[in-house]
């Protein structure tokens, strides 16, 4: 297997990333846009060639990409399955990503797959048997992986511990990293009435190896009460943001990712959303040079 060599194998912090979507590669390859990784969705490459790969080839020949997956179904109750890990781990033998990441949360049951990422009760069985699934995917991967906190319409009855109690001891049990969905964040305190804050506090946040920020659509529930959706179509929200700001000047630059999976803009859109972002890391990073420099 003939390995790539990108240009990085880590991911800046001062320089935010963007989904990659293929029709966007031409604009992406004429522009000095200021965006500096590139996030892929596994499942879309896991083949052992085609257009999609020889367009993901000459991308992480430029930049650094982060390798996401939504089909693990880490807390399904099967065995994960082996063709599927395998395929992925052929993919990241082959890309080499900066990071690879998966979502906590089950699609798989009964021999079919669903396809949307749903919710897990935070029970000690359910903690053993996502510990499990998430050390048989870092052996099998040979490294470490992220796994990013939910977007949550519902709360099981049953549940031994909080959602961030379920984080920190995966986190603790396994070695692996967290990827900070602030979206999900503010979307699940809306919707469960948590203060957002307090949550990201209770999280293990020196496991944060990325951050990713994206859109959600307002609704309303059967009793009319605000209700979130974890849409990913349309630009990151105000109170988002706060969140972000927030969390950069406590915590300084950390990669970021915009997501932005439909209703997708044209490049100079999404490009705009980044630099947003690039703002608020460079003006954290600048002040923490000042900080260093009064200190000296």
């Amino acid at each position: 297997m003939t390995h790539l060599s990108p240009t990085s194998h880590t991911l800046p912090r001062r320089r935010p990333g963007v989904g990659f979507k293929p029709h966007h590669a031409a604009a992406i390859a004429r522009q000095d846009h200021g965006v500096g990784w590139f996030e892929i969705h596994a499942e879309n490459y896991m083949v052992a060639g085609g257009p999609m790969r020889r367009l993901l080839a000459t991308l992480a020949r430029h930049y650094p990409i982060s390798c996401h997956g939504v089909g693990l179904s880490l807390g399904g109750e099967a065995p994960l399955d082996t063709d599927h890990l395998n395929r992925l781990a052929a993919l990241v033998a082959w890309l080499r990503p900066a990071m690879v990441s998966e979502h906590l949360a089950w699609c798989r049951h009964g021999g079919a797959f669903f396809n949307d990422l749903l919710p897990l009760p935070y029970t000690r069985a359910m903690l053993r048997r996502v510990v499990d699934h998430v050390d048989h995917v870092q052996e099998a991967l040979g490294r470490q992986i992220l796994i990013e906190n939910p977007a949550t319409y519902l709360r099981f009855p049953e549940q031994d511990m909080s959602e961030t109690t379920f984080i920190t001891e995966l986190v603790a049990r396994t070695g692996c990293g967290l990827l900070l969905d602030l979206n999900n964040v503010h979307v699940s305190a809306v919707n469960h009435g948590f203060d957002a804050a307090q949550y990201i506090s209770d999280l293990p946040l020196d496991a944060v190896g990325e951050i990713h920020l994206a859109g959600h659509r307002r609704d309303r529930d059967e009793g009319g009460a605000p209700l979130l959706i974890d849409s990913h179509d349309r630009p990151v929200d105000n109170d988002v943001w706060r969140l972000y700001r927030a969390f950069i000047g406590d915590h300084g630059p950390l990669p970021t990712l915009i997501e932005w999976d439909g209703a997708i803009p044209d490049w100079p859109e999404l490009a705009a959303e980044a630099a947003k972002a690039s703002a608020i890391l460079n003006r954290q990073a600048g002040l923490n040079e000042e900080v260093y420099h009064v200190a000296r």
